[in-house]
């Protein structure tokens, strides 16, 4: 099957940013910001960079499988998941309700499709993709194991645990990326902790380091191709992916303070306008 274009994943994309800013909407809670600003890279990911299979399965045997630490941002994810066919669409509209699968941090009790462990408890997703890569490593496969952070997240310290642990284990078939924009619930991530040469620290790591723009899909993809060219050479890649808190939705660009905050009546309305549906909305 050949890979969608620019154009054809751009067009996912901005359906995917109306599902977001409505699925919190709906509920009046949610993480619309780095939903919003992360969106190029999982369509990216999920429909033209990861070798997946049909169907779902807890294994992840002969595919490569995708972890997501900063739970938080969930509505993108569930998007994402539901428009690539792991689970109907509908089921979008139960996010964050009594007794849905779809629950505010991915959770894995109840069996949604292509979700592989309960994330949220930040810190702790890269300890469980390094787990992961080894397990395919012995089992021989040539698969790759993908995991997203936030750059807030990397103030905590199990991150570097793992990171230490990666690069002496020689673990060259994980992919981890960083959303670096800047920002965390409190503020800009500079006022809150300064988090200083994140290139510098994760080379010093013993890391193959590489930076990409999330926000522009040719360049994500070019970025997500060229963090899969260093694999397999010794070394975890680092993939420090600089987006925008928000992108495509112009009043919620680049400030913290729609980390988790939804959108009234008015402001859905105006969100709805900036994005073009391609899909269908749920």
């Amino acid at each position: 099957m050949s890979k969608p274009s620019i154009q054809e994943l751009e067009r996912i994309a901005s359906q995917v940013r109306r599902d977001i800013v409505r699925m919190v909407h709906a509920v009046n809670s949610g993480h619309p910001g780095g939903s919003l600003g992360c969106t190029d890279f999982f369509v990216a990911l999920y429909f033209s960079q990861m070798n997946r299979k049909e169907g779902f399965d807890m294994d992840g045997l002969n595919e490569d499988i995708f972890f997501l630490s900063n739970g938080h941002i969930s509505p993108v994810f569930y998007s994402v998941l539901a428009r690539a066919g792991y689970f109907e669409v509908a089921e979008l509209s139960t996010f964050r309700k009594l007794d849905s699968r779809l629950q505010g941090h991915p959770a894995t009790e109840e069996g949604l499709p292509g979700i592989r462990i309960a994330s949220g408890s930040l810190g702790q997703g890269l300890s469980v993709a390094n787990g992961a890569a080894q397990a395919k490593k012995l089992n021989g496969e040539d698969n790759l194991v993908y995991i997203l952070m936030g750059d807030g997240e990397l103030e905590e310290g199990q991150v570097w645990e793992a990171a230490m642990y990666a690069a002496h284990h020689k673990i060259d078939n994980l992919i981890a990326t960083v959303d670096f924009n800047g920002q965390q619930i409190d503020g800009p991530t500079e006022e809150v902790m300064s988090l200083g040469d994140l290139r510098g620290k994760w080379e010093a790591f013993g890391w193959e380091v590489m930076e990409s723009n999330g926000n522009d899909m040719a360049e994500i993809n070019a970025g997500i191709e060229k963090a899969k060219s260093l694999a397999g050479n010794g070394k975890p890649v680092m993939n420090l992916m600089k987006t925008e808190m928000g992108f495509g939705v112009d009043f919620m660009v680049g400030t913290h303070k729609w980390h988790g905050v939804a959108p009234n009546v008015e402001q859905l309305a105006d969100a709805l306008g900036q994005l073009e549906e391609t899909l269908g909305d749920y």
